[in-house]
């Protein structure tokens, strides 16, 4: 589905919060042209987060820049950046993720683009902000984890400070620059009027803790406190996380203690019968859980757990997940195609519209391959 048919972003950023912006916005519709430099190209063309190179590109670059075009150009040459501000003229969105100031040394701030497009939506993520004494440092995912708190809030309390295994500060940046963007392009199609759009990872990653933060606003500024046992979030209750069994893992959500303690036939924690100790007594009891769920299998488990309306599940790894019938029903993964012909499996956009997946089988673009049409369409 063309959901933003004829709606032209130029892209100029870089790495992962941007481009995941671009993405979804493509997978909708949009079309994205990609600028990047001459000769190298996005640094995420090199970003590698494994030993596998496809076609010289890194896989995450062909994971999150698929359904895109590539215009290389060079922003310090006078001649290039004149094309760009001819096809800045035309387009709908401006997107970039450099620091504070580097896109108004290059003629390309706000001010400037505006008197070129009055009714752009100009939209941009920064690490911290424009202001601040943070707003030059690099805007990185794990130290975005590191200095907002996150890291606090997995793994045990005798554990280091636990980042999450994915680029979470990466990709919430991106998902909110996205909705600034569509929600700028609607009020544009009201008014007339272009936008600023500005995100920042650091506002973001304090976002994600919504829950955790308001609690902390609002209770005596007391810092959350991970349990000492299977720690899954420092401000619920046992029975929560997860637990080794015979043959793997189980994850155990919020749960009634007493009820657990029938159904698992675990008559050490039928002392517990006040709510209040799920609480503050969380450690012992996820100490005598852990105890007992390792001695039967975690099918054992969820075959008298799942049919009591426990909120429990099998802790699963990827070569397991695709072989469930749940995550294949989904179809979830997608084979791309580059210009070359090159088959890339991804994942597709996880937005249904009318029942409808969105879809594309175009694949990453190579660097500066669009340049010879874009320069004819938009007489460059």
């Amino acid at each position: 589905m063309k959901l933003l048919e004829d709606i032209l972003i130029i892209d100029f950023s870089q790495f992962l919060s941007g481009p995941s912006a671009a993405l979804r916005l493509a997978d909708m519709g949009a079309e994205v042209i990609k600028i990047e430099k001459p000769g190298t190209g996005d640094i995420c063309r090199q970003l590698y987060v494994s030993d596998i190179v496809l076609e010289g590109d890194s896989t995450i670059f062909h994971a999150i820049n698929r359904n895109k075009k590539s215009y290389a150009a060079d922003l310090k040459n006078e001649h290039d950046l004149e094309k760009i501000k001819k096809l800045l003229a035309k387009a709908d969105v401006l997107m970039h993720n450099f620091r504070p100031g580097v896109m108004e040394r290059l003629g390309l701030g706000y001010e400037e683009v505006k008197k070129i497009n009055p009714s752009i939506v100009y939209a941009e993520i920064s690490g911290y902000g424009t202001e601040g004494a943070w707003k030059n440092l690099p805007g990185q995912d794990l130290l975005l984890q590191a200095v907002s708190g996150l890291t606090w809030l997995s793994s045990s309390n005798d554990k280091n400070p636990t980042p999450m295994g994915v680029a979470v500060v990466d990709i919430l940046a991106g998902t909110h620059l996205a909705q600034g963007i569509l929600a700028s392009l609607y009020q544009r199609g009201i008014s007339g009027e272009g936008a600023l759009v500005q995100v920042s990872m650091f506002e973001s990653s304090i976002d994600f803790q919504f829950e955790v933060l308001t609690c902390y606003y609002n209770d005596g500024k007391q810092l959350p406190k991970r349990s000492a046992v299977n720690g899954a979030n420092a401000y619920i209750a046992a029975p929560y996380g997860i637990y080794a069994t015979a043959n793997g893992y189980i994850a155990l959500a919020m749960g009634n203690i007493v009820e657990l303690a029938t159904l698992l036939s675990c008559s050490d924690l039928l002392v517990f019968s006040q709510s209040a100790e799920w609480f503050d007594k969380r450690d012992d009891i996820k100490t005598i859980l852990a105890n007992h769920l390792v001695t039967q299998s975690t099918q054992r488990w969820l075959s008298i757990l799942e049919p009591a309306d426990i909120w429990c599940a099998q802790v699963l790894e990827y070569k397991e997940l695709i072989q469930e019938e749940a995550y294949q029903k989904l179809q979830m993964e997608i084979v791309v195609k580059n210009s070359k012909g090159l088959s890339v499996t991804t994942t597709r956009c996880p937005i249904r519209i009318d029942g409808n997946i969105l879809s594309s089988e175009k694949g990453a673009p190579f660097l500066g391959e669009d340049n010879a049409a874009i320069d004819q369409r938009f007489s460059l």
